[in-house]
């Protein structure tokens, strides 16, 4: 049996507290749990890590740079599902790179959604080749604690249907309840109309999709996402 790999988890949320949860049967053992308070009082440093071997963070848009910056500073690889702070991630990215970081990030951990995203572009380009008048576009609904809008999810979907479809793809977003995630692509035509969906019924999915990019993230130098790891990078 493979040896027990030491994990930190930044934030202390929903997700946070699901990573921890699954930590224990994905081979890992969770050194250091830290929540917004503890690392705006100790920041985030080696010693609040806890020599852990990786970290995996899910915090909010205004956080993520600075936590991923800690991470690379105190030499711990990590693995971010935060979403909402793309205008600071290029940056960050370099960051990581010239410093012989590791970074993972991905808006969305669940391997049905990256397989889901291939089905989406595939299908945009087989309809926009048909020619058949369908127009598209994506509703996309999460929790009402959700703060991006559209989600890093729906813009990744977004992206591969005007990919497929040529043009630029129209997201409606909703925020209700406690949904996970739930997203739709609609082809309409006049006398028809064809929907994709993707369903997240727990989001135990996205945690464990983060602890298995951890482990592979392990070792490694870079900037990746979650192609890299399923092997499907362009």
């Amino acid at each position: 049996m493979s040896a027990t790999l030491r994990l930190a988890v930044i934030g202390d949320g929903k997700m946070g507290r699901a990573v921890a949860g699954l930590a224990a049967e994905h081979g890992f053992e969770v050194v250091a749990f830290l929540g917004e308070a503890d690392v705006e009082r100790d920041g985030l440093t080696a010693a609040a890590l806890r020599s852990a071997q990786v970290a995996i963070e899910f915090t909010v848009p205004t956080s993520a740079a600075a936590n991923v910056r800690g991470c690379l500073a105190a030499g711990c690889p990590v693995v971010s599902g935060t979403t909402g702070w793309d205008g600071e991630r290029v940056a960050v990215e370099a960051e990581v790179r010239a410093g012989n970081g590791a970074l993972l990030w991905a808006p969305n951990f669940s391997i049905g959604v990256h397989v889901f995203a291939r089905i989406v572009e595939q299908a945009s380009r087989v309809i926009a080749q048909a020619n058949a008048g369908f127009d598209v576009h994506q509703i996309e609904t999460h929790h009402k604690a959700k703060l991006d809008a559209p989600s890093g999810t729906a813009r990744l979907l977004a992206e591969r249907a005007a990919k497929g479809f040529g043009r630029e793809i129209p997201t409606t977003s909703v925020r209700t309840g406690s949904v996970p995630g739930t997203h739709e692509i609609v082809f309409d035509a006049p006398f028809e109309q064809i929907r994709l969906e993707h369903v997240a019924r727990d989001r135990r999915v996205f945690a464990a999709g983060a602890l298995t990019a951890a482990r592979w993230l392990i070792g490694k130098q870079g900037v990746f996402t979650l192609d890299h790891l399923l092997g499907t990078a362009e």
